[in-house]
């Protein structure tokens, strides 16, 4: 059996243990050295961050996230198994784990040192498609003559080098395809490397629950279910084209992905076309001032996002998703592009006031599309809005401070509603 030491990346023939160090880490499987999709996920990235850049919290259970009136990003493992998860009302969490260090989000730090792994994985592969500043697929076909090693083994060497170097860490899925090295790279975290390979890809899947297919959220998954549909061998019995008169194009995805199949490609470079954030409440609410200091939240991250990325759009949109998972999405055209979170927040807020009485709400998110360039931003004044241009100024300077000092170091009062 090949396998693969993953503290010493030395290679082997199946055993406990790696002969040349010693070390019980050691993956083995059939088609270790054949597959070269990947997924690459790091582990709790912000909470990562914040750890190893504050050594005092290594043993502290962290939570990223707004005041008691806010809600969680994300959180490290040791809130995680105390109940904690991305969305949830800070309070709660706090409820269930009373002593975490609460910490507020630093944007512009984490897609800082997001960069620094992007640059790992490039130095691997063209190949890189990013789904976030901590996760992306990897395409290393063709890349062992490069590296004179297999794609296994340079995926041990990124999250070796992610350790050593960064002081992050990372999981690896490793498969034939997109939809499967995703699903691996959750199979065992943190620090997971696992494998799926096309002969076991149809036994993997059997019984498994079909929410692991990605776009399968409460309101598909309850949808299936009453079609009979709980798992992957519920899925399978079904033909191509009852699935796709039942639920259209995602009928006949559905019927590919039953059997393991995703034809899609790892596309490098792919042009952005929007850039969005958004959460989901624990509890449905229709409080319009909770509502409000989501929307403003929501808006500084994606202007943090678009500023990072040096884009500007032109289009503003909201979502919301009602308690009876019908989705009201309202968008409008500025006259030009912006990145102004003030800007994207003030327009979000005039669209979400005609609907705000249609709630209660369990979602709501905040995007930019239209997308251009950032120096072409916010150019034009607002002959309506004499104010505006001042609220501009302040924004450029807020951001030179968070810059200097942390996302913290300055903050708006509607931030911790």
């Amino acid at each position: 059996m090949p396998s693969l030491c993953r503290d010493c990346l030395a290679t082997f023939e199946d055993g406990a243990r790696c002969p040349t160090c010693r070390s019980p880490r050691v993956l083995s499987h059939p088609e270790l050295f054949t597959l070269s999709i990947a997924h690459m996920d790091c582990d709790a990235f912000y909470a990562s961050v914040e750890k190893r850049d504050d050594p005092s919290l290594a043993d502290k259970p962290v939570i990223i996230g707004g005041g008691k009136r806010g809600v969680v990003s994300t959180a490290c493992y040791l809130a995680r198994v105390r109940g904690v998860h991305s969305a949830m009302p800070m309070f709660q969490a706090l409820k269930l784990c009373p002593n975490a260090v609460v910490i507020r989000p630093r944007g512009s730090h984490y897609a800082a040192v997001s960069r620094q792994i992007r640059a790992l994985m490039d130095a691997l592969t063209p190949a890189v498609e990013p789904l976030s500043l901590d996760e992306a697929f990897l395409d290393l076909t063709g890349t062992e003559r490069l590296h004179h090693a297999p794609p296994a083994v340079m995926l041990a060497r990124l999250v070796k080098r992610m350790e050593d170097e960064l002081g992050l860490s990372g999981s690896i899925g490793l498969s034939h395809n997109k939809f499967l090295a995703k699903i691996a790279s959750d199979l065992d975290k943190p620090r997971g490397f696992s494998v799926i390979g096309k002969a076991e890809t149809a036994d993997f899947l059997a019984g498994k629950p079909v929410s692991l297919i990605w776009g399968v959220g409460a309101a598909m998954k309850a949808n299936l279910e009453k079609a009979g549909i709980r798992t992957f061998s519920d899925l399978s019995r079904w033909e191509k084209d009852d699935l796709h008169a039942r639920f259209g194009a995602m009928g006949e995805r559905l019927w590919h992905l039953a059997r393991g199949e995703d034809r899609r490609r790892v596309s490098a470079n792919q042009p952005i076309k929007s850039i969005s954030n958004e959460t989901t409440f624990l509890e449905d609410t229709a409080s319009a001032d909770l509502l409000d200091g989501h929307i403003w939240r929501l808006s500084e991250k994606v202007a943090d996002r678009a500023k990072a990325k040096n884009l500007a759009g032109r289009v503003v949109t909201l979502k919301l998703k009602r308690a009876d998972f019908r989705t009201l999405t309202r968008r409008v055209s500025l006259p030009d592009l912006t990145q102004s979170a003030d800007r994207i927040y003030r327009t979000a807020r005039d669209l979400f006031g005609p609907v705000s009485g249609e709630g209660p709400f369990r979602l709501v998110g905040v995007g930019i599309a239209e997308l251009g360039p950032g120096e072409a931003a916010d150019l034009s004044g607002d002959l309506l809005d004499p104010q505006a241009a001042k609220r501009r100024a302040a924004e450029k300077a807020t951001d030179a401070i968070r810059a200097r000092f942390g996302d913290a170091a300055i903050l708006k009062g509607r931030a911790i509603r």
